[in-house]
């Protein structure tokens, strides 16, 4: 089942603005990219951020976040979110500016 295009279309308007916008599909859904660094992707009923790994623990306490697990791994600094724990414009915000503020950190994969 395909991401609902109503959060693609919310998350790519809050990443307005952002330098070097792409949407790309991956992971069975959109992923933006930042900078050529993945951003957020929007999957089925949620979205995945990457974040700084060392906001990790406190970012995963937040209702409806989780650790990305693949494979049995966990990937400290991504994060699932719940579409239901981002309905609001300033909770989406919260994520999509923790996933902005890392990727001008975070290194480019590939």
């Amino acid at each position: 089942m395909p991401p609902s295009d109503a959060l693609i279309q919310r998350v790519k308007a809050s990443l307005a603005g952002a330098p070097r916008l792409e949407e790309k599909r991956m992971f069975g859904g959109v992923t933006f990219m930042v900078r050529g660094k993945m951003c957020v992707s929007v999957g089925e009923g949620r979205i995945m951020c990457r974040i700084d790994p060392a906001l990790h623990e406190a970012a995963v306490k937040r209702k409806g976040a989780r650790t990305v697990v693949m494979k049995g791994r966990q990937y400290r600094g991504w994060v699932y979110v719940d579409a239901a724990a981002v309905k609001t414009k300033r909770d989406l915000g919260y994520w999509v500016r923790l996933s902005l503020d890392y990727n001008t950190k975070a290194k480019a994969s590939g």
